[in-house]
């Protein structure tokens, strides 16, 4: 054997491990995946089959039959929630770009202080805010709106402290030439920050799309008529409703449908997360 071509055992034997708990991990969305497509005959089959003989579609037939027995169909709950996640998502990579740009980038005043606090909010729940959040949105006249569902999630501090240790990472001689050859802040913030944050932000979008995409709570306290609530409430209802055993493909259908978008999310965003975790600083 040529010198330099030895075959690593060692290495071998640790990308079979990682290969292993890979497929381990994708067991059960495989297996959800599979469920969803099963014919009721199967659904209850002894000892369980882990992939479906016979595909159907059934299983999506009855979730739009079960939730089109009320006066709201099935999309309206899918509409709810992506108008609910794209709001927080995009609604929160603006915030968190403008508050990072002259906190990494200005000698503004009070700039340590602020950073300080946005660290410091870090360390409490989200569920300390969730009594005050309720208080305002309800006396301002919000409730039963998509605003209410979206305004509490603007201020992520966890976006703002991922980009500002990005936006530090940014060359300094760049911006001043760039300040030298006639360009606003503005013109800066647009044409030079956020190329240069697009990491940042994809990282941050994921986190908060699947953060807003599977989260009950703004639906549950926010919104009080059926026609505002969202797709996680929805399965909720289909799972603890009357006939429990005889949804559990309807129940299969309804959780793939909702776990596809943030799979096509990650598949989207994972080079640039990568990168992120890579070059931020951020450790896991």
């Amino acid at each position: 054997m040529v010198k330099g071509l030895r075959f690593n055992w060692g290495r071998s034997l640790f990308y079979l491990l990682l290969t292993a708990f890979g497929l381990l991990m994708l067991a059960p969305l495989v297996y959800m995946a599979s469920t969803a497509f099963k014919p009721t005959a199967e659904l209850f089959l002894f000892p369980p089959r882990f992939f479906f003989i016979n595909p159907t579609w059934n299983n999506f037939y009855q979730l739009l039959l079960v939730t089109g027995s009320s006066f709201v169909p099935f999309t309206r709950y899918i509409f709810n929630s992506l108008i609910v996640t794209l709001g927080v998502v995009g609604g929160g990579i603006i915030v968190s770009a403008l508050a990072a740009y002259p906190l990494a980038k200005h000698n503004m005043p009070f700039r340590s202080a602020i950073f300080n606090l946005i660290v410091f909010s870090l360390m409490f729940s989200p569920m300390v805010l969730q009594i005050p959040q309720y208080l305002v949105i309800s006396n301002i006249g919000l409730m039963n709106t998509y605003i209410a569902q979206i305004i509490p999630y603007l201020a992520s501090p966890v976006g703002m402290f991922l980009m500002v240790q990005f936006a530090k990472q940014i060359p300094e001689p760049l911006l001043e030439a760039a300040r030298i050859d006639g360009a606003g802040e503005w013109k800066i913030f647009i044409s030079i920050v956020i190329p240069m944050l697009k990491p940042a932000i994809a990282t941050f979008a994921l986190f908060s799309f699947i953060q807003a995409w599977n989260d009950p709570y703004p639906a549950m306290v926010y919104a009080t008529l059926e026609d505002m609530k969202s797709l996680p409430i929805a399965i909720q209802t289909i799972s603890g409703g009357a006939g429990v055993v005889a949804r559990v493909g309807t129940f299969a259908a309804a959780s793939f449908l909702m776990i596809i978008p943030t799979i096509l999310v990650f598949v989207i965003t994972q080079r640039m997360v990568l990168q992120t975790m890579a070059h931020s600083g951020l450790k896991e």
